[in-house]
């Protein structure tokens, strides 16, 4: 009896040595030093194959420095929940808080289930985080709207990018002002802004264009917010000056300036002194238009339909009817907002990435009514259209009573003008 009795504990203690050593199997893995870095985050992204759900995220700027761009995110957030849509915020002050902004956008890439990632502005340090996001997450779809960095740079990391179409624009804000029956263009700006790639290249596009429409083409400087005169003197400047340029050159004048801080008090004195305002920089409604006309849209804020009607209505009031012009959705809004759709469109196999009709349905979802168009991007140095790359713009709105669609997504802007450099 005693040596059954031990033959039985020496089982018991065999087969309990052959459990433990079965349970700790599995962490070996974790001890191997050729293990790439990206393996972990690749086996955690496996669930939301699984069907388990999918997640997006959606970086802006803060409400302060980009509200409507933030308030496109939230409504994307809104509509399919909490649970699914992610937000972040990049600091304001991101050109000196790099390596935060980077992190910010990198940190997104920690969740197992996310599937895409949008930055809206795409500032300074975005190319940088998603090629680490792309390193560690190559499931992620990247996308970028509205670059602060060069276009082929940013395209080099991120799987789309979106930004306003400043060629197609360059030709068709001219045409819309010769079809109103403006004879002149007077584009306003400073020497920064006309050193940037996009800037430069439409002001060489609408000066084209004023020549094969037969308008004069006029180039105004004014001072920059940036520098020590601040906003307040460059608006008060836009406002000793415009009466002057009216009268220099007419009541057929249109103008466009590249400074949102000018364009407050440029519609404001237009109105006063007479003129054209075709469309912003980036155009909304809340662009300019509610301090110029003194109306509070807080009542209507995140309705468009209704803050076009309250915009429209005090144009038409002032006796604007028919000069003013702008986009009836917010760019930055519809931005945030469509490029998450269309993220999502992809994903769920509805959608090409890479395709602008695509894209253009994606944001229609978040601006009812208004049409969308666009194209590739175009190299002005190698001529080298880039598949990854698209510039968007909407049709434009003219104020009146009634006011009306111009039908410039409809439009085909002539080959040549997407050289022009």
């Amino acid at each position: 009896m005693k040596k059954l009795i031990s033959v039985l504990l020496a089982l018991a203690m065999v087969f309990a040595l052959a459990a433990c050593g079965q349970s700790a199997a599995p962490a070996a893995p974790a001890a191997n030093d050729s293990q790439s870095a990206a393996e972990p985050a690749e086996q955690a992204a496996e669930p939301a194959d699984e069907g388990e759900g999918v997640h997006i995220g959606i970086i802006t700027g803060s409400v302060s420095q980009s509200e409507d761009d933030r308030r496109g995110a939230e409504a994307f957030q809104a509509m399919y929940g909490e649970d699914m849509v992610k937000l972040a915020i990049y600091p304001d002050n991101f050109t000196e808080e790099l390596e935060t902004t980077i992190q910010t956008i990198v940190n997104m890439s920690d969740d197992p289930l996310m599937k895409a990632i949008i930055v809206n502005q795409a500032v300074p340090g975005t190319t940088e985080a998603f090629r680490q996001i792309k390193e560690r997450r190559p499931d992620i779809l990247c996308i970028a709207g509205e670059s602060h960095e060069d276009l082929p740079e940013i395209g080099s990391a991120a799987d789309l990018v979106c930004n306003n179409d400043f060629v197609a624009r360059g030709y068709l804000i001219i045409r819309t002002a010769h079809e109103l029956g403006c004879d002149t263009f007077v584009h306003i700006s400073f020497p920064r802004h006309m050193s940037y790639e996009t800037m430069s290249r439409r002001v060489a596009i609408m000066k084209a264009a004023c020549e094969e429409f037969g308008m004069s083409f006029v180039l105004e400087t004014a001072p920059d917010p940036t520098t020590d005169v601040g906003v307040a003197g460059a608006q008060a400047y836009i406002l000793e000056k415009v009466p002057e340029w009216v009268e220099k050159y007419g009541t057929n004048a249109a103008y466009f300036c590249t400074n949102d801080a000018h364009t407050e008090p440029l519609l404001k004195q237009l109105l006063e002194y007479g003129g054209y305002f075709i469309e912003a920089d980036l155009p909304s409604p809340t662009m300019g238009y509610p301090g110029a006309l003194g109306i509070d849209l807080t009542a209507e804020a995140g309705d468009y339909a209704k803050i076009l009607a309250k915009v429209e209505s005090a144009i038409v009031e002032k006796g604007g009817a028919g000069k003013f012009g702008t986009w009836a959705y917010s760019y930055g809004y519809t931005v945030s907002a469509g490029l998450a759709q269309h993220a999502l469109n992809v994903i769920n196999g509805e959608s090409e990435l890479l395709d602008i009709d695509d894209i253009a349905k994606a944001y229609e979802v978040f601006s009812p009514g208004a049409a969308w168009n666009g194209s590739n991007y175009t190299n002005a140095e190698t001529g080298v259209k880039a598949d990854n790359t698209f510039l968007v713009y909407q049709d434009t709105y003219i104020m009146g009573d009634p006011g009306h669609y111009m039908g410039s997504t409809s439009v085909e802007v002539p080959e040549e003008y997407f050289t022009i450099k």
